[in-house]
């Protein structure tokens, strides 16, 4: 099959990227999160995390502190400074990784889900890469804040929590919780959706 004009738009996406330095609420977020994560799920130390789009380390670092194995999906510079920092890191598409199925316990995916042009297959890459019985995480922006979340260049999948819950329940996923984390911004107000839940089974 000839994929040329699928290649050719995906290769004019690269386009779409820019830096987004991490600060606030962002750090407050994941010192939060984490060990709310791991206290409500039981997780035990040892257990092996892959933060997808891990950025500058951040989220990898916290879990190590934990007492957790962390990897971290990434690329260009951040994924160097994560690598240098001891982190296993994977250069690729989070959509098509080259990583076995039921590889880790935990999948933390924060502010990734937004830029997939298919979030549905994405979401199945997610689930297939976790163990039975694993533990996945998402949080996402918000559509229709302030902050107009859409309207960023590299931001596909702005979706209502309705929509992500039937993604991710159509995934396979069980157990799902949503909540929000709301907070103020010099735009205005903002909202981050989360969701977790676990893939059925026992590992």
């Amino acid at each position: 099959r000839d994929f040329t004009r699928l290649d050719a738009f995906l290769d004019a996406r690269l386009g779409d990227i820019y830096p987004e330095p991490m600060g606030e609420p962002h750090l407050s977020i994941i010192a939060q999160m984490v060990p709310t994560l791991i206290e409500q799920y039981r997780i035990k130390k040892g257990s092996s995390v892959l933060d997808v789009g891990c950025g500058y380390g951040e989220a990898l670092r916290t879990f190590r502190q934990h007492g957790m194995v962390a990897s971290g999906v990434g690329f260009g510079e951040e994924a160097a400074k994560a690598r240098a920092e001891g982190f296993e890191i994977f250069e690729q598409d989070m959509s098509f990784l080259d990583i076995t199925d039921g590889a880790f316990d935990v999948v933390w995916c924060r502010h990734v889900m937004e830029h997939s042009l298919f979030p549905y297959f994405t979401l199945s890459e997610m689930f297939r890469i976790l163990k039975p019985g694993g533990v996945f995480y998402m949080e996402v922006p918000a559509p229709d804040t302030a902050c107009q979340h859409e309207t960023n260049a590299n931001h596909y999948s702005i979706h209502t929590r309705t929509t992500w819950f039937q993604l991710l329940s159509r995934c396979g996923f069980v157990g799902l919780r949503s909540n929000d984390i709301s907070f103020t911004v010099p735009a205005g107000p903002d909202t981050y959706y989360v969701f977790d839940g676990i893939k059925p089974g026992t590992a």
